[in-house]
């Protein structure tokens, strides 16, 4: 369900939190998160359009152009290549993120549905 600009929302699940202040994809690795249950008011949506999954690909790649691996260490570049492709196959990432103020004063952009529900 659409949450409208006002809507009181929660959370389902905890969400990682991303250096640039945004929500983490599920099961990603974060030093802070915000835990479940916790409220707030959604202060702004947008669509997806997949530019953050394009931006990875790319640093991805950019970090490893050029460099020199035995092939045992080359299969584990291999392997770890194809899963952020695959994570950020377009249509993975498309949707509507939503920008929440929780009650604490934290702000946090790129929420998907599936992360909250109507408080």
């Amino acid at each position: 369900m659409p949450y409208e600009i006002g809507a009181k929302v929660k959370l389902t699940r905890d969400v990682a939190v991303t250096a640039d202040g945004r929500a983490a994809g599920p099961g990603s690795p974060g030093a802070l998160s915000l835990a479940t249950g916790l409220t707030g008011t959604v202060t702004g949506a947008a669509q997806d359009s997949g530019s953050a999954a394009e931006a990875l690909r790319a640093s991805f790649e950019e970090q490893l152009r050029g460099a020199r691996l035995d092939s045992f260490a080359a299969g584990l570049v291999d392997g770890l290549r194809q899963r952020v492709i695959a994570a950020t196959a377009p249509g993975t990432g498309t949707g509507t993120g939503y920008r929440v103020r929780f009650d604490n004063g934290f702000i946090l952009d790129g929420l998907d549905e599936s992360s909250l529900t109507p408080a």
